[in-house]
């Protein structure tokens, strides 16, 4: 054992040497390691800020929360259910306008089943909620576009021609993939709502139900709530549908795994470009040092100690481009964050390890088969190497 760590430091110092004599040479050949790395870490990050903005996004619609609706969403148990309609329109303030708005009719109740958070001022009360009244909470991008120098609170906005009090503004969520957000939209109570705009909106209701372990039971309760309620006799069959944040993700994460495996295959063809560049030049190394493979198996070195000498030497070089991609890999996230905000960087410390444990295998990979003809040289043959 002591030999073998002998001879492993003994390794990495000739490597070291090697690196520092042909500078110029180790650069260029680690280059390919480095584009390579810069490519598999660049897309881990984009495959893994897809992940979290999907799961993100979707957290918008709550994982323990029944849409009854009347088409399926293509894409006990229960605690409180919320009706809600929505449209879209253009709201207005003095001479700035947003179009296409997301309007909400819906109680108060609504912030059970929803990821609403109003930074500023409130969302409406009970009082407000039954007695229909003409107030509005804001998403943060409206209250941005409307608002842009002073505070919305107690303002009026108008909206279809009728004026709505703001009285709350959204946390701001963002959005990503153009999946839906709250910061465009506008909550007003169900009864305001009913009074101005019923004719053109779309209907659903939310149910909260209490464990979210429980989803299926709750929603065959919930199917049975809603026949019995719609009158529907045994063999008709349901005229509604119940839907979950399940459906859009069955949907689309076979679309992301693709996406990823897809994105990933397609760079890591760039790192075996680089391990082939590796091999290349290990084997011009081993040509041109014959004769000091040749003296040292003379003087008693044994197959493993030359083997061990150049599977080091690749890997060493494997390394340092590893090293070097992944500093390029993270300045260049960090300047895409910068670029885009909406989109969610995630440089992990496991994306770090997974680059560093590739490049050592690549290392290993592209130096085998030189490393392993070195070991195999004839000492006789090797000293007499012109």
């Amino acid at each position: 054992m002591k030999r073998f760590l002998y001879e492993l430091s003994e390794s990495w110092k000739i490597a070291a040497a090697q690196m520092r004599s042909n500078l110029t040479r180790s650069t260029l050949t680690a280059l390919g390691v480095i584009i390579g790395i810069i490519a598999v870490t660049l897309m881990g990050t984009a495959v893994n800020g897809i992940s979290i903005g999907f799961d993100k996004s979707m957290a918008v619609l709550g994982d323990d929360v029944l849409y009854v609706t009347q088409w399926p969403w293509k894409a006990v148990n229960l605690v409180v259910a919320v009706p809600t309609s929505n449209f879209t329109r253009s709201v207005k303030y003095g001479g700035n306008q947003v179009n296409n708005v997301f309007i909400l009719g819906t109680t108060s109740d609504f912030i059970v089943t929803s990821t609403i958070d109003c930074t500023v001022g409130r969302f409406f009360n009970e009082l407000e909620s039954r007695g229909g009244a003409n107030v509005v909470v804001i998403g943060y991008d409206v209250a941005d576009a409307l608002f842009p120098s002073e505070s919305p609170i107690d303002k009026s906005v108008l909206i279809n021609g009728q004026l709505f009090k703001v009285i709350g503004v959204n946390t701001r969520q963002g959005t990503f993939l153009g999946l839906f957000s709250w910061d465009s939209m506008v909550a007003m109570p169900l009864g305001a709502f009913n009074k101005y705009f019923s004719a053109k909106s779309e209907s659903d209701v939310r149910v909260k139900i209490k464990d979210k372990t429980k989803l299926a039971e709750a929603k065959d309760e919930l199917t049975g709530l809603m026949r019995r309620a719609r009158g529907l006799p045994p063999e008709k069959k349901d005229d509604f549908s119940i839907n979950e944040q399940q459906a859009f993700k069955s949907t689309l994460d076979p679309v992301k795994n693709t996406i990823a495996i897809a994105g990933l295959f397609i760079t890591g063809l760039s790192l075996f470009v680089g391990a082939i560049g590796i091999m290349n030049i290990t084997f011009v190394s081993v040509k041109e040092r014959t004769k000091e493979i040749g003296t040292r198996k003379a003087l008693g070195a044994r197959r493993r100690t030359i083997l061990l000498q150049f599977l080091i030497e690749s890997t060493a070089l494997c390394l340092l481009g590893g090293f070097i991609g992944l500093a390029f890999a993270y300045l260049m996230c960090f300047g895409i964050g910068k670029a885009f905000p909406s989109f969610p960087i995630h440089f992990s410390v496991g994306l770090v390890l997974v680059s560093m444990i590739v490049s050592i295998l690549t290392g290993l990979f592209s130096g085998f088969a030189p490393a392993w003809t070195a070991s195999r040289l004839d000492p006789v043959a090797a000293l007499r190497y012109e």
